[in-house]
């Protein structure tokens, strides 16, 4: 497929490579999309959380660019998101004690879109590195924190409305019974 001479018809200049790296770009672009629309939908009642969203939101942009162009996240990056990260789960401490289904009124559907993005990020960069490309250990140990911070607030978000998780079983993976 050839890219257009008509920029306007281009919606990324790399969007034509046949390499997993653009993959990686737009998982991270829908990413960042999705902790946007979470702050947008973010009650005014929880400005702590929005406020670390807010923080989050160009970091996501700053891990796109990161293999493509400079390393543009940091140990304080992934120091400031542990921080936050134990901050959350000491409030909603004792919740979800196993699987929960992902559930929760507007905006824990985007965290959960955005918790599934950080995963896909990661399961990308182990593509590039299969691939032969190099990848900063910061990014993965960056990516896995971002995923444990959105199920944490989450948490946090579902605790303070009252709301509880619904437990899920797995009948795949659980305990075993007589007849399975």
């Amino acid at each position: 497929m050839e890219r257009s001479k008509n920029l306007d018809e281009v919606c990324y200049p790399f969007i034509h490579e046949s390499g997993p790296l653009c993959d990686f770009e737009v998982i991270t672009d829908e990413l960042c999309g999705n902790i946007g629309a979470a702050i947008s939908e973010m009650p005014s009642a929880f400005p702590d959380l929005r406020d670390d969203l807010e923080a989050l939101q160009p970091m996501a942009f700053h891990l796109n660019g990161s293999l493509r162009g400079r390393l543009a996240i940091t140990e304080a990056d992934i120091s400031w998101a542990g921080e936050r990260l134990s901050a959350y789960r000491r409030e909603a401490d004792g919740r979800a004690k196993g699987f929960v289904l992902p559930r929760g009124e507007l905006p824990v559907p985007f965290l959960n879109l955005a918790r599934s993005g950080a995963k896909k990020a990661i399961r990308q960069m182990v593509r590039i590195e299969e691939a032969g490309g190099e990848i900063p250990p910061v990014l993965p140990r960056f990516c896995n924190l971002l995923c444990n911070l959105f199920f944490a607030m989450i948490l946090v978000i579902n605790q303070r409305r009252g709301i509880d998780e619904i437990p899920f079983e797995s009948k795949s993976y659980g305990p075993r019974t007589r007849n399975g």
